[in-house]
C-alpha cells in the first residue's frame, strides 16, 4: 500500500513564494490531478515529490517515512515527462529497460518485465525501432512503458498528452486510466487542462498563484466552488458573473439588486444560511451561473426576469452559445439551437436559483462558505 501525505508543503525562488502551504493526502491507488493555470506551482509540487527541488520547508510523508532528504533515485517513484525524455540512440526494448539495468536488476527478469508491460501498452511490435521511427502517440506510450517496468510506489505524470493532438489525447487518457487501474497504480497527475482534470481525476487540486483553492471532485468543484476563481476556471464555458449586485432582504424576501435588474432568491440552494446571517443585508456580492442555468422568458410570461440585447451568435451543431449584454456586462446562455434569439434581438432572460452562486465582492468567497458554521 502507498500513502503520500503533504504537510504545510513550501518552497520559495529567492523572494518569490511559488508554493503556499499545500497540504494534501493521497491514499493508495488514488488517481489525484493537480490543476491550475501556468505558473501555479503545480509541476513544482512534483518535482519536489521526486525529490528533483528542494522543500522551502514542511514535509513529504511517503508510507509514514518523511522523505525531504532522500535523494531522489531512493525515493521508489517513476516521473513520466511532458516531453516523453527518451533516448533517441537507444532502441525501444533499450529505452524500456533502461532503469531496471542501471538497478542491476537479473537480465531473466528484465526480459519478462519488458515484455509484459510492452504488450500491456500494445508496442510489443516496436521493441526493434528507435524513438524517431515512432509517432508520438507511440512514444508517449514508451515513457509510460519505462515508468511502469520498474514497479515503482508511486506515478508522477507532468502533462504528459500535452504535445499529442486533441483526438489523441482523449484516445490516451482512456488508456492511462484503464492502465492505472489494471495495475494499481497510485498516481499523481499534474495537467493545466480542466477537461483531462475532470475526466481523469478521482480528487482535483485545484491551485492558484501557489495555493490551494479547493480540494474535491469534478461534480464538486463544478457545482459547489469555494469561490470565484475556482467557478471560473472549472468549466467551459466558464461560468457567468454579474458584478455591483446588492444582497437584499425586504418583506421576508431574499434577493440580489442591481440598477438593471432584480433575481429573487427564494429558489437558491443556501438561502437557509443566509437567513441565519442578517449582516449579510446591503453587502456587496457577485451573482455567479452556469451558460446552461440561463433560459429566455417570452414576453407574455409573468416571470421576473433581467432585460439584455443579444450580442453573437454561435450556433455548435447540438447546441448554440448565445453571449447577451446585461448593462454592458456580458454573459453567455447554452441553449438548443431552435431557441436562438437574432443578433441585435432585445430579449428578457431568466436564471434558474437553484444554480446561482453568489460570492463575496471583495474576498471572491462564496456565500455559502462563509455562512458555513459546521465544525
Amino acid at each position: 500500500m502507498t500513502t503520500l501525505f503533504l504537510r504545510d508543503l513550501n518552497k520559495k525562488f529567492g523572494d518569490n513564494l511559488v508554493v503556499n502551504n499545500v497540504n494534501l493526502d493521497v491514499q493508495d491507488q488514488d488517481f489525484i490531478v493537480l490543476l491550475g493555470p501556468s505558473g501555479c506551482g503545480k509541476t513544482t509540487i512534483l518535482r519536489m515529490i521526486a525529490g528533483l527541488e528542494k522543500v522551502t520547508s514542511g514535509e513529504i510523508i511517503l508510507d509514514g517515512e518523511v522523505i525531504n532528504r532522500v535523494p531522489p533515485q531512493r525515493r521508489d517513484m517513476a516521473m513520466v515527462f511532458q516531453n516523453y525524455a527518451l533516448y533517441a540512440h537507444l532502441k525501444i526494448f533499450d529505452n524500456l529497460a533502461f532503469g531496471l539495468r542501471m538497478r542491476k536488476t537479473p537480465k531473466d527478469e528484465i526480459e519478462k518485465r519488458v515484455k509484459d508491460v510492452a504488450e500491456m501498452l500494445h508496442i510489443d511490435l516496436l521493441l526493434d525501432r528507435i524513438p524517431r521511427q515512432l509517432s508520438g502517440g507511440e512514444r508517449q506510450r514508451v515513457a509510460l512503458g519505462r515508468a511502469i517496468v520498474r514497479e515503482p510506489r508511486l506515478f508522477l505524470m507532468d502533462e504528459p498528452l500535452s504535445n499529442l493532438d486533441a483526438l489523441l489525447r482523449v484516445q490516451t487518457r482512456v488508456e492511462i486510466l484503464q492502465l492505472c487501474r489494471r495495475i494499481g497504480a497510485t498516481v499523481l497527475y499534474v495537467t493545466h487542462d480542466q477537461t483531462e482534470a475532470m475526466t481523469m481525476g478521482q480528487r482535483i487540486v485545484l491551485l492558484r498563484k501557489g495555493v490551494v483553492q479547493q480540494i474535491d471532485t469534478a461534480e464538486g468543484l463544478y457545482n459547489k466552488p469555494a469561490n470565484r476563481f475556482v467557478g471560473h476556471f472549472v468549466g467551459s464555458p466558464p461560468m457567468n458573473f454579474l458584478e455591483d449586485v446588492i444582497l437584499s432582504h425586504e418583506n421576508d424576501r431574499w434577493s440580489v439588486k442591481s440598477q438593471d435588474f432584480s433575481l429573487d432568491l427564494s429558489g437558491y440552494e443556501n438561502a437557509a444560511k443566509i437567513k441565519q446571517a442578517p449582516e449579510l443585508v446591503s453587502r456587496s456580492v457577485v451573482v455567479g451561473f452556469r451558460p446552461d442555468a440561463v433560459k429566455f422568458i417570452s414576453s407574455d410570461e409573468p416571470e421576473e426576469g433581467i432585460p439584455a440585447s443579444v450580442e453573437v451568435v454561435e450556433v455548435l451543431g447540438r447546441e448554440a452559445l448565445v453571449y447577451c449584454d446585461i448593462g454592458q456586462q456580458l454573459i453567455c446562455a447554452v441553449v438548443p439551437p431552435q431557441q436562438t434569439p437574432r443578433t441585435g434581438e432585445k430579449i428578457v432572460i431568466g436564471v434558474d436559483a437553484s444554480k446561482l452562486h453568489l460570492f463575496d465582492s471583495e474576498s471572491g468567497k462564496n456565500i455559502a462558505v462563509l455562512t458555513d458554521t459546521s465544525p
